[in-house]
């Protein structure tokens, strides 16, 4: 039997050769560089969406944070502080640890008001805000003076041994009636007589020579703030976009500021006062807002203690702003994230009062970014000032 044999058909060495052509790699590049093209948009499109989100959450938490801290410290303010003879008396103060009482106007007069809320403000910028508070358990416990005091180390009192006055117990001595200043000291024993000590020591921050002030006899009174220890001097303010806090009763922050939130840009206050006579039926009701302290008792004098005995509420604010700038625009190299500066305070609230809007300068300083790349949002409070509707007496 014979075999058959198939020979492969000759092919020719350039078709053997062929793989692709020119075109069809030119079309394999463009495909490829569309693709890689889509998905950096893609991914960048994400970062964007992402830095939005994080930055709202982070607007979201730092500012209710920062809101809730000083609304605390305000539910606070006033407690032992609020008889008429102890609110907005010019005070002499010294601490060793370095806290100082905030600066206020009196009829042209620089003076240092003792006052559950004290707002040193700053037209757009950023406001301060103190905050004081003591924390004896009798509220306003106080006894008379029974002496003329003229610089010692020591007072005489009407009461022997006075229920609640210890060893370490911040004291203010106040003239009976109100009109000249008041002195802050510390015990330095507990009376066992009629004689209040608060000597110059280490151990008493609070005390120098002597009070600072003179008071005649029977005609001043002795107020219990309660430990020295606990005594809550507390000032609000930023600075390079944090929430900073200045405390009487917080190791370390006395004389320097101790950080509290970041991302704050602005801190704003007002005053809500209640104008007219006071009665205890009607009790402190906001009637109008400000910015500064106004005369709210009509005495003629700008900042008397009427007048911050007159302060119902506070109006709070604080912006946040988004932790990551967007970028500009590449048309135009501007930012468009925020066009407009924030306005806070711009709704009448109690209705029948009215707003006093104000607009926040966002703009912080030394910063190479401009405000308009930042995301920015508002959070308001209204915080009745409710030691000052305790009080023991009412003005007419």
């Amino acid at each position: 039997m014979k075999r058959k044999f198939h020979r492969t058909p000759h092919r020719p060495a350039a078709l053997a050769a062929r793989g692709f052509s020119i075109v069809e790699l030119m079309v394999a590049v463009t495909v490829g560089m569309l693709a890689i093209m889509f998905a950096t948009r893609l991914i960048v499109g994400s970062e964007q969406n992402k830095s939005v989100s994080l930055g709202g959450s982070d607007q979201m938490q730092n500012g209710m944070l920062a809101l809730f801290s000083i609304t605390e410290d305000a539910a606070q303010a006033g407690w032992g502080m609020n008889d008429d003879l102890i609110a907005g008396c010019n005070t002499v103060f010294s601490d060793t640890a370095g806290y100082a009482l905030p600066a206020a106007d009196r009829g042209g007069v620089a003076i240092s008001p003792m006052a559950a809320v004290v707002i040193r403000n700053n037209a757009n910028g950023s406001d301060e805000l103190s905050l004081n508070a003591g924390s004896s358990p009798s509220g306003i416990g106080s006894v008379k003076v029974s002496d003329v005091y003229g610089g010692a180390d020591t007072l005489s009192i009407s009461t022997a041994a006075p229920f609640g006055f210890l060893s370490g117990d911040a004291v203010i001595v106040v003239p009976e009636p109100r009109g000249g200043d008041c002195a802050l000291a510390q015990l330095t024993a507990t009376p066992l007589g009629t004689v209040l000590t608060f000597t110059a020591s280490p151990e008493a921050r609070y005390n120098r020579n002597g009070l600072g002030a003179a008071f005649a006899a029977n005609l001043a009174r002795v107020y219990n703030l309660g430990p020295a220890r606990n005594l809550a001097l507390h000032t609000w303010s930023v600075q390079n976009s944090v929430l900073m806090l200045r405390a009487s009763n917080l190791a370390g922050a006395a004389a320097a500021r101790s950080t509290v939130v970041e991302g704050i840009v602005a801190l704003k206050a007002q005053y809500g006062f209640a104008t007219g006579p006071l009665n205890a039926a009607t009790g402190l009701q906001v009637a109008q807002w400000s910015n500064t302290m106004i005369n709210a008792d009509g005495d003629a004098v700008t900042g008397s203690p009427g007048d911050y005995q007159r302060v119902a509420a506070v109006r709070v604010a604080v912006v946040a702003r988004s932790k990551v700038p967007e970028k500009p625009s590449a048309a135009t190299g501007q930012c468009s994230a925020t066009t407009e500066k924030p306005v806070v305070f711009a709704s009448a609230s109690p209705a029948s009062v009215t707003a006093v809007p104000v607009t926040v300068e966002v703009a912080q300083a030394n910063d190479s970014i401009s405000w308009k790349c930042y995301r920015y949002r508002a959070f308001e409070t209204i915080i009745p000032i409710r030691n000052a509707g305790w009080r023991p007496s009412w003005d007419n």
